[in-house]
């Protein structure tokens, strides 16, 4: 068996480090290395390399799950270009962000006061303008960024972006428990 380059998820696949994958491609690499690794067509080889093919089978598996996964893929990008350590809580966000995530959270708290599906409507519609504004910010360098012509600027702005999608995830999640109540 030859040994692939297993150095990222990206090397393993043949794939260029970039936010934005072509899922057809992914998927095609991801099929040939299951039957690559696929530990039962490897059940006549010495124990030492059906190790490595379970070990190779499982990497395929989790390589191709974060991969397939946009918010997967940027945690990862982020993460090989150590723009993000393993506590992603550490990174601050612009006071401007967090002002509108405080007027947010004081809707939902006025929620908790006095429950009313307008006042829940009125706080998921600013969650959801929200979300479209920070993602229009990125929408380009998510599409177009790749280790070839990219900057580390331009991820820098992608860990912003991902730093606030996260907080405002958690907010969104908060409202979807109030809805239930309706």
């Amino acid at each position: 068996m030859n040994p692939p380059d297993t150095s990222s998820y990206f090397s393993f696949f043949g794939l260029p480090v970039s936010l934005s994958v072509d899922q057809q491609i992914l998927r095609k690499a991801f099929l040939e290395n299951s039957r690559r690794f696929h530990p039962d067509f490897h059940t006549l080889s010495a124990a030492d390399e059906q190790d490595r093919a379970l070990e190779l089978s499982s990497l395929n598996n989790e390589a191709f799950k974060v991969l397939s996964d946009t918010d997967s893929r940027i945690r990862y990008v982020l993460e090989l270009k150590g723009l993000l350590g393993s506590d992603s809580k550490e990174e601050k966000l612009p006071q401007a962000f967090l002002m509108e995530m405080m007027d947010l959270n004081e809707q939902i708290m006025d929620m908790q006061m006095e429950p009313s599906a307008e006042a829940l409507e009125k706080a998921q519609n600013a969650a959801e303008a929200l979300e479209k504004e920070i993602e229009s910010g990125v929408a380009g360098l998510l599409q177009q960024w790749n280790d070839a012509t990219g900057t580390i600027d331009d991820l820098n702005a992608v860990r912003d972006y991902f730093h606030k999608k996260r907080y405002l995830l958690r907010v969104k999640e908060n409202l979807t428990t109030f809805a239930s109540d309706f």
